[in-house]
This record gives structure tokens, C-alpha cells and sequence, in this order.
């Protein structure tokens, strides 16, 4: 069954409530972002989450040493990067679990994948001058298992409640991950985040 990454969390009331609803990570944005949290505010929450639910702090182009302080304060299981990290940045941080972003606008954007020695891979959308949280989706047929990954994808960009069974579908991600798609006004949805994730799980095509 697809796993679910609610992304974007900032208050220990939607992170509990979404995990309640079967979430199995929540994301905590430390780099430029409307939805970033600050080390102190995000370790309130994390030690406040019941077990087995993963921790992921989402950073780009920052410090090895600055993103390794973050994680070790807040605690956290998974390292995100949504910069321009290279492989040799990777094996500078030094961390047992990293999942590296790539904005996808083609079969092309794909073929650097193998370069990286993490645990896990984000395809997102390109938007050009965004880095994530655009809320447009890509083509998905670019990465249907015909197109070898040899590690778990993670399908972002664009998903929402209504499109995500489709996504799954099509893609077969290891997990999905999603933060504008169960927003109202900017703000985190409660009754967005328990259909998302219950449709991203039933994995059917709506």
C-alpha cells in the first residue's frame, strides 16, 4: 500500500489529526518557503508524535553541517533536499535515510537519478523559479515502470484528493506526497487531508 507524506506541518493539532487519519510521515519545511517552521517549533511537535511515524525535514542549498544540526535537534527520521545537492553533497551530510528532489519537464530531467546515492527519489513539478509547493502537476506517463528506478519513488506536484487514486494508478509510487493540494487559503484542510489520504491508499482511478 502507497504511503502519504502530509508536507508543510505547522501545529501539533494537524499533525496528530493526520496521523490519526493514517498519514505515515509528516514533512517540516526549514528552508524559504510560506510553510517553514523554525527548529524549535517543529521539535515541540515531533516530540509530541506517537511512534512509527516518520519525521522528514525538507531543506535546500544549505550547510551539510547546518541541515545535520537541524535534523539532530528536531529529531528527525529523513532528510529531504530540494535544492541543486550534489552526490558529493550527500555523502558530506552523512545521513542514514535522504530522499533528493528532481523537478521533472521531461524524460530527460530523469536520467541523472542513478547519480545519487539516497535512499529515496522526489519527482516534483518544474515551475521555473519554484522549488516545490506549485500545485501543478507533470506528465506522469514520463515515469511508468517502463522507466527503471532503482529506488523508491515519491510522487509530489500537484496532487490533490480528487486526482491522487489516478496518480497512484499510473505511477505506482512507493509513496506520495502532497502540501498546497490539501489547502484551503493556505491552510492546512482537515477534511482535504483524511480524503487524500484515503483515496491515495485505496489506490483505484476516480
Amino acid at each position: 500500500m502507497v504511503k502519504v507524506k502530509i508536507c508543510g506541518i505547522k501545529d501539533i493539532f494537524t499533525a496528530c489529526r493526520a496521523v490519526e487519519m493514517g498519514a505515515d510521515a509528516l514533512g517540516f519545511v526549514f528552508c524559504a518557503s510560506k510553510r517553514k517552521i523554525s527548529p524549535e517549533e517543529a521539535y515541540q511537535i515531533v516530540k509530541k508524535l506517537p511512534p512509527f511515524v516518520s519525521k522528514v525535514g525538507v531543506f535546500m542549498n544549505m550547510l551539510p553541517e547546518e541541515v545535520r544540526s537541524i535534523a539532530e535537534y528536531v529529531k528527525l527520521d529523513v532528510i529531504q533536499l530540494h535544492g541543486d545537492e550534489s552526490p558529493a553533497y550527500i555523502e558530506e551530510l552523512n545521513w542514514p535515510v535522504v530522499v533528493k528532489a528532481f523537478r521533472v519537464k521531461d524524460v530527460d530531467d530523469l536520467y541523472v537519478i542513478g547519480d545519487y546515492p539516497v535512499q529515496g527519489i522526489l519527482l516534483d513539478t518544474y515551475v521555473e523559479g519554484m522549488a516545490g509547493g506549485t500545485g501543478k502537476t507533470f506528465d506522469w506517463n514520463l515515469i511508468k515502470r517502463d522507466f527503471f528506478i532503482d529506488k523508491h519513488l515519491i510522487l509530489a506536484g500537484g496532487l490533490t484528493p480528487e486526482n491522487v487514486a489516478n496518480a497512484v494508478s499510473i505511477v505506482k509510487p512507493y509513496a506520495v506526497d502532497v502540501s498546497s493540494g490539501v489547502e484551503t487559503n493556505g491552510v492546512k484542510d482537515l477534511k482535504k487531508i483524511e480524503l487524500f489520504i484515503k483515496n491515495a491508499k485505496r489506490g483505484v482511478v476516480l
